[in-house]
């Protein structure tokens, strides 16, 4: 960050460097900056890394962002804090790592999400959901996680599905690595057939074809949100078990994240997921329809058979 320098004219040049301001009012300058360019501040050198390492300033940015994570008490106990948690949750996953080094991560032993959702910018639920990831219940099902375990809620009055935005932080207590499950906006909006239900996904992708699709069902027109839900799938379409999708988790939180551009790429990387899903769906149909009709052939070419042992019988 360039020095700046205030000239006095009436008793010669003085030159001040914003340095020599006093260390609160720098610090309540910092407190103003978004989290990147706190970050940034902090890399201009060593009296601004002091000051952009205060754990209040990264605290305020961390709850501004995400109110839901005040519950979350491993973070003062394990991790970096609120500051690595930013750095970890804030931008995507880079969906191109490799998906499993040398030495595969630890599986975490027990899962906490942040779950923030708002509508036009108005927070309307927050909530901490923790989640027993060791249980062989849990490894053995699909991978899922609710952060609605009631009937839903309603919200003031109608819900635009499009105006909604999602955060879903995954999170290891015992590491306090972190990990971003959502896209911050709506990459699809579908209707449920049965109900008519309104159905906004949030889908990331992650390395080795394994996607988080996070997703809320709600009645647009009441404003009843009746489930909010983080499942995994593949890359076929299919679902992804318990301990696969933790395994696909544990190696995006251990792996680079992407920075600037991150969510025009993220979705960029969904849409590629999701073409390629629908490609190899239209394929498997064509096989089944050729599979059927080769089956339809054969049995009517051996009805026909029968029929003609009959009649030169």
């Amino acid at each position: 960050m360039a020095s700046a320098r205030v000239d006095e004219t009436a008793c010669g040049s003085i030159e001040t460097v914003i340095e020599d301001l006093p260390a609160d009012v720098l610090g309540l300058v910092l407190r103003r900056l978004d989290g990147a360019s706190l970050a940034a501040a902090g890399s201009a050198c060593s009296g601004f890394r002091d000051l952009a390492s205060d754990p209040d300033a990264w605290r305020a940015l961390c709850l501004d962002m995400w109110p839901s994570v005040r519950d979350v008490a491993c973070l003062g106990t394990s991790g970096g804090g609120y500051q690595s948690l930013y750095a970890d949750a804030f931008p995507f996953p880079a969906a191109s790592s490799p998906p499993a080094a040398p030495s595969p991560p630890s599986l975490p032993a027990r899962l906490v999400s942040a779950v923030d959702l708002h509508h036009k910018g108005v927070c309307i639920m927050s909530r901490v959901v923790e989640t027993d990831a060791s249980s062989p219940w849990f490894q053995g099902s699909p991978f899922r996680v609710d952060a609605l375990v009631q009937e839903g809620f309603t919200a003031p009055g109608p819900i635009a599905p499009d105006e909604l935005t999602l955060s879903w932080i995954l999170i290891d207590p015992a590491t306090g690595a972190a990990l971003n499950a959502s896209s911050r906006r709506p990459v699809c909006v579908d209707r449920t057939w049965l109900s008519g239900d309104a159905v906004a996904r949030f889908t990331v992708v992650l390395g080795g074809g394994v996607a988080l699709d996070a997703a809320v069902t709600c009645d647009d027109r009441r404003g009843h949100v009746r489930e909010v839900s983080l499942c995994a799938g593949d890359a076929e379409g299919g679902g992804v078990s318990g301990r696969d999708g933790l395994a696909a988790v544990a190696a995006a939180m251990a792996t680079a994240r992407r920075s600037r551009g991150a969510e025009d790429a993220a979705r960029r990387v969904y849409r590629e997921f999701a073409q390629g899903k629908r490609e190899r769906k239209e394929w498997k149909a064509r096989r089944d329809g050729i599979v059927d009709l080769c089956c339809s052939g054969v049995g009517a070419a051996a009805f026909l058979s029968f029929l003609v042992m009959l009649t030169f019988r």
